[in-house]
């Protein structure tokens, strides 16, 4: 425990130390570039911010799985921004007397440091993908029931239909029976026709006469 504690000490004080060393180079560099006053000491907050920020959205792609080529390229512009500025306050540039490029670069930081920060906050997050659910174990010592040696299910009884007749045909429908004013208007027309052409009358032909359906021509046949 106290080995593990003393790792994290080391790793922290050392952070600490380059962090505010860097800090320095590059509050150093921007004030000789003409960005006195406040100004100065925003540069390196604003370099540190984005170094950050790429670091841990290119952590969260590699995590997920996915390429993770902008959030990358944003840590490499803002750990080459920090190493100029080391490099630059080592004695290799006269301060007193920076090169117009390099104002130029100090001067555009903050707009590149804006678009590189809105790109990796407003990337859409990839969501996991759900995993499929394990299949259940079976406790030890509990066996699964063999399927095979399972009684079948009692199955309900069928109640007998009758036999299906073969051959033969449906008994024929009752006649329908005839109100009496209408036996007397069937027989007065079946005598019409017999004095007319001295044969018996057709049912069909008297029940078509009184206007009713076919289904009635055995009612009216059986009181010819």
């Amino acid at each position: 425990m106290r080995a593990h504690l003393a790792r994290v000490d080391a790793v922290i004080v050392q952070a600490v130390i380059a962090g505010a060393l860097s800090f320095s180079h590059l509050h150093d560099l921007a004030e000789a570039a003409g960005q006195g006053g406040w100004k100065a000491w925003a540069y390196p907050i604003s370099v540190d911010l984005l170094l950050v920020a790429a670091w841990r959205r290119m952590r969260e792609q590699q995590r997920a799985g996915h390429p993770a080529g902008g959030p990358r390229l944003w840590f490499l512009v803002a750990l080459a921004a920090s190493l100029g500025a080391n490099v630059a306050t080592a004695g290799l540039l006269d301060l007193d007397d920076v090169p117009a490029s390099l104002r130029v670069v100090v001067a555009g930081w903050p707009a590149v440091a804006f678009f590189g920060g809105t790109l990796l906050a407003h990337t859409p997050r990839t969501p996991k993908e759900p995993t499929a659910p394990e299949p259940a174990e079976t406790a030890p010592g509990v066996d699964e029931p063999d399927r095979d040696a399972l009684p079948p299910p009692p199955t309900e009884p069928v109640a007998d239909e009758p036999p299906a007749s073969l051959g033969t045909d449906p008994p024929p429908a009752p006649a329908i029976v005839l109100p009496p004013a209408l036996v007397d208007r069937v027989q007065a027309l079946a005598e019409e026709h017999r004095a007319t052409t001295g044969q018996a009358a057709d049912p069909d032909a008297v029940r078509a006469r009184l206007g009713l359906p076919p289904s009635m021509t055995p009612s009216v046949a059986a009181h010819l």
